[in-house]
């Protein structure tokens, strides 16, 4: 059963305390891993696939005829709704695209910054529990509106070397360039340091178990990547008009994601915590994935009951939470106290999946507190800026004094002298 907490009674870390992986043994799990597929490559990942899948491939990578299969294996039901969720997904992406830009002002001197996009991209995908085609889509869309050149996706087959239909759709309608059935701390070690079969990236993104994650953090310095990824979590913060159905069901919608999946409900309402505690108690044993929700709410879940709603937004920023909602009549009026947050849900009628699978917003959310300095995957994830300067030498000769002081009081003579010598009389 879940907890039920006042905030008056509980220290604030307490109140904010998450449960996270030890990894010690999964950090030396991963570095054999790493080592094994730069050492022998391919035949690593042939290995992999064996052991942890099940799988017995005899080629890595996916055929066109595969794909082709896959397309028309899919409901056209499913594949509109695909089609819908990747427009939403375009819509919003492409109005994060930065422009390029030049300026002269000054006589003699020409600035300007180029917005590239990065050649060849990576995507996770993660198997195993559960396959996510709505990964594909919020990981390619904002990539191909980027510019990005090439995308390569990973994601673990089944036991008969298989990927699901949908995701291959998925892929295939996001226009994902090469897909490969590599999955787990393998399939990010390929992606970073190449093997015969599988080329190396500019940047690994997409999300992972605590193996994957581990290993994005490893390879990060030969490649970029996105970010290092928790165990997913919601908080929602909640009025006495909440529906307690409503809000005991979303907080399940990510408690089913995994064992370690925080699902926290901050509330000025006792009434509303105990309805929503029966209700959990009521919904859980209905789930697929009844075990894991359990867990998770048993283990890592918390209703914090509140004095206040600006307590319960200062106790949100403090926490920072992947998702949040505001479950409250006015949402729009507390929007602008939120500080720290992934992704936000406004209003009664706004579950998370929503934004998981249709929106537009991307999913690919900062977690364990990130979202203090980090935010959602977007275009800006999948290009790198890059200045230009030009001078004439006339104008060079304005401030060649003011530079040769500059580089002087820092103790580096030799970038004053290459100013200064440009001006030296033969």
């Amino acid at each position: 059963m879940i907890k039920i907490v006042n905030s008056a009674e509980v220290s604030r870390s307490e109140l904010l305390s998450r449960t996270l992986p030890e990894t010690p043994a999964v950090e030396q799990a991963v570095r054999e891993i790493l080592k094994n597929v730069i050492d022998n490559g391919d035949k690593a990942l042939y290995e992999y696939a064996k052991k942890f899948d099940g799988a017995n491939l005899t080629s890595l990578e996916v055929t066109a005829e595969e794909i082709e299969t896959a397309v028309a294996a899919v409901d056209e039901d499913f594949i509109e709704t695909l089609k819908m969720a990747q427009q939403n997904i375009a819509d919003f992406h492409s109005r994060q695209t930065r422009q390029s830009f030049v300026t002269d002002e000054k006589p003699g001197i020409v600035l300007g910054q180029r917005v590239i996009p990065l050649e060849r991209v990576g995507i996770y995908v993660p198997g195993g529990t559960a396959s996510y085609p709505s990964t594909v889509l919020m990981n390619a869309v904002p990539a191909k509106i980027a510019g990005v050149k090439e995308i390569i996706m990973v994601t673990p087959p089944d036991k008969n070397g298989k990927i699901q239909n949908e995701i291959l759709a998925a892929a295939h309608l996001a226009g994902v360039d090469r897909i490969f059935k590599i999955g787990g701390a393998g399939a990010v070690a390929a992606l970073a340091y190449g093997t015969e079969s599988v080329p190396t990236v500019d940047k690994i993104v997409g999300p992972g178990n605590v193996f994957v994650a581990t290993a994005k953090r490893m390879v990060f310095g030969k490649v970029a990547i996105d970010m290092v990824a928790g165990p997913s979590e919601i908080l929602i913060v909640a009025d006495e008009f909440a529906n307690p159905a409503f809000v005991a069901a979303d907080l399940l919608s990510q408690a089913e994601h995994d064992r370690l999946a925080s699902s926290v409900l901050v509330t000025t309402s006792e009434s509303l915590a105990n309805a929503v505690s029966d209700e959990l108690e009521r919904q859980i044993p209905l789930l697929e994935r009844e075990e894991i929700a359990r867990t998770s709410i048993d283990n890592n879940g918390k209703i914090i009951i509140v004095s206040s709603i600006e307590e319960a937004i200062e106790i949100s920023n403090e926490y920072a939470p992947e998702h949040l909602e505001l479950s409250v009549n006015d949402p729009m009026g507390i929007l602008p106290l939120v500080k720290n947050a992934g992704s936000v849900f406004l209003g009664h009628n706004v579950p998370e999946a929503l934004g998981d699978y249709f929106a537009g917003p991307n999913h690919t959310l900062p977690t364990s507190g990130t979202a203090r300095f980090a935010s959602p995957l977007g275009v800006d994830d999948f290009v790198k800026r890059s200045s230009f300067i030009y001078y004439t030498k006339e104008a060079l000769s304005k401030v060649e004094r003011r530079i040769v002081d500059f580089a002087n009081r820092e103790g580096l003579t030799a970038h004053g002298r290459s100013v200064a010598i440009r001006f030296e009389k033969d």
